[in-house]
């Protein structure tokens, strides 16, 4: 399994990126994001992760796998994936037995990486799952001062000052924050339970605008300057 994506092989990208945080199994709110992002008109969709482990168990991450496949997603393995297929961290309610999976899902788990790369016309973008490499770090909205500063995850990331933008998941809590130099998006999820939402980024207007899925219709969300 690859771990980060090279830089050579970065996708590039001219104005709209789709994003789309946790999955959890929702195979059906997956496919209501990629058709909103769809007549969106973006360029590229990415995913922050964490196909496995939610209501619909091994079926949904089945289906989810299939959909994110046919639709070319660019996707990350969050901590959830991991844990699955190490077989480990079971223990839980909605908890994905590996052995639900059939082969194309397996496969394609294995085959993600833990970070992605993206051009933009501002700036590179890391994909990734919870903060850089790190797939259990977290970025909440209201953190602030030793929050911020004893997160190492974080620190790394705006010493290296690699990228323009951060995209990462994990938490479930939408958010658009500049730290420094660096703005940090994070999807949400799309779990049903979590205020389902996608997301467009425009690199062009620099605008962040969510999209809700409120009892089946979808929804203008919050914007937000990138």
């Amino acid at each position: 399994m690859d771990h980060e994506t090279r830089a050579d092989d970065a996708p590039r990208v001219s104005a709209r990126v789709g994003v789309i945080g946790d999955i959890h199994t929702e195979f059906e709110a997956l496919a209501w994001a990629l058709s909103v992002l769809s007549a969106q008109k973006v360029e590229l969709v990415l995913a922050t992760g964490d196909v496995s482990d939610g209501p619909y168990h091994g079926e949904g991450v089945n289906r989810a796998c299939e959909i994110l496949q046919r639709a070319n997603v660019v996707t990350v393995l969050g901590n959830h994936d991991r844990w699955l297929l190490d077989n480990t961290m079971r223990d839980f309610p909605d908890a994905t037995e590996l052995d639900e999976l059939d082969k194309n899902a397996r496969e394609y788990l294995k085959s993600l990486p833990a970070t992605r790369e993206i051009e933009t016309p501002r700036g590179r973008l890391l994909l990734c799952h919870g903060l850089g490499p790190d797939d259990m770090a977290t970025l909440y909205p209201h953190d602030r001062g030793p929050d911020l500063s004893n997160n190492a995850a974080l620190q790394e990331l705006l010493r290296t000052g690699s990228f323009r933008y951060v995209v990462g998941g994990h938490t479930h809590r939408r958010m658009v924050r500049k730290i420094d130099e660096i703005t940090f998006v994070n999807a949400g999820a799309i779990k049903e339970t979590r205020e389902p939402c996608c997301l467009v980024l425009d690199f062009a207007t620099g605008v962040a605008q969510f999209y809700d899925y409120v009892k089946g219709r979808t929804v203008e969300g919050p914007a937000f300057t990138l």
